[in-house]
């Protein structure tokens, strides 16, 4: 189990259908572009696998434009890779004329990421970016289960308030650190075991908090959270985030933890009322830049479609 947040970051996806017989994708993050017939064969390997495998998953013959762009850096700790693919299935399926569910949409984009591109991640962004707002997800062999938190209103705002986050200037790549994650898991090593167990009995600690409004127990155990976290992989920290970690703790910070699979990106932090000033000076100074969000409660969505179905656009 989880708890999870959804923030206003977002990745767009952009389809055009073309009048061409070609099927194109450009990426503005990467800042690549490939190009290639619509009648010949999407594979996914190289540049651009992930919205290439969609469009494979969707069997897409016909002349297509896909324009991609994020509001986050890739590779920054905040699920744009899995947010990526929610969004262009959205996208997709809207011009196909096929109405998912959140929750296929982000079984989908789940299947796409760990079956067939091979990714050593779990399915907790999918579900946050397909959903939206703050969340306790629960996954069993029976499936997954999402579950909004009741929270008052004025504890939102609070919490609003109160978490920051602050790009460290260092993009990381998951794959290594969340394999040997795997590993450790598969092989039942027992210091990885005993963490895992001890983060997911935080995790419906931090539930109960939320819901109660105190956000303070929550903030020291988001500390007790990252400390066990620490010990699931190597690489998931470094000297220089537990040296800006310790400072925003000697000012005033109960608890955080580098978003994602860790090593870099994004350090969120709770401050308590008071402290979010000294604790923002500072690690500025450190050279880490703060980045303001609140908590998307829409999920994934369609923004504007002045298209024909597209099954309907074929035949026209």
């Amino acid at each position: 189990m989880v708890v999870s947040a959804a923030i206003d970051k977002y990745f767009y996806a952009f389809l055009t259908v073309n009048k061409g017989a070609n099927i194109e994708i450009m990426s503005s993050d990467y800042q690549t572009f490939h190009r290639q017939a619509a009648e010949d064969a999407m594979v996914w390997d190289g540049d651009l696998s992930l919205p290439r495998a969609v469009l494979n998953h969707f069997n897409i013959h016909e002349g297509l434009a896909l324009f991609l762009a994020s509001q986050v850096p890739p590779g920054t700790g905040l699920g744009s890779s899995s947010t990526a693919t929610v969004a262009i299935i959205k996208a997709l399926t809207s011009l196909l004329g096929l109405s998912l569910s959140k929750h296929d949409v982000a079984e989908l984009a789940s299947f796409i990421e760990i079956e067939k591109l091979g990714m050593p991640i779990g399915k907790q962004d999918q579900f946050a970016a397909a959903f939206g707002g703050i969340n306790a997800i629960s996954f069993g062999s029976d499936g997954i289960v999402v579950e909004p938190l009741r929270l008052r209103r004025d504890t939102i705002e609070r919490l609003e308030r109160s978490l920051l986050l602050f790009y460290t200037g260092a993009a990381r790549e998951s794959a290594r650190v969340l394999s040997e994650q795997n590993r450790s898991t598969l092989a039942d090593d027992t210091q990885v075991i005993s963490a895992l167990e001890a983060l997911k009995a935080m995790a419906a600690g931090v539930r109960q908090h939320l819901e109660r409004g105190d956000l303070d127990t929550f903030g020291e155990l988001l500390h007790e959270a990252w400390e066990r976290k620490k010990g699931l992989a190597s690489g998931i920290t470094n000297p220089r985030i537990d040296e800006c970690y310790e400072t925003a703790r000697n000012l005033g910070a109960l608890g955080g933890k580098i978003t994602g699979a860790g090593g870099g990106g994004f350090l969120m932090l709770y401050c308590p009322a008071g402290t979010a000033p000294r604790v923002t000076q500072a690690l500025e100074g450190m050279g880490l830049k703060r980045m303001d969000f609140a908590v998307d409660f829409d999920g994934a969505k369609i923004l504007v479609n002045n298209a024909l179905p597209f099954a309907m656009a074929r035949h026209a």
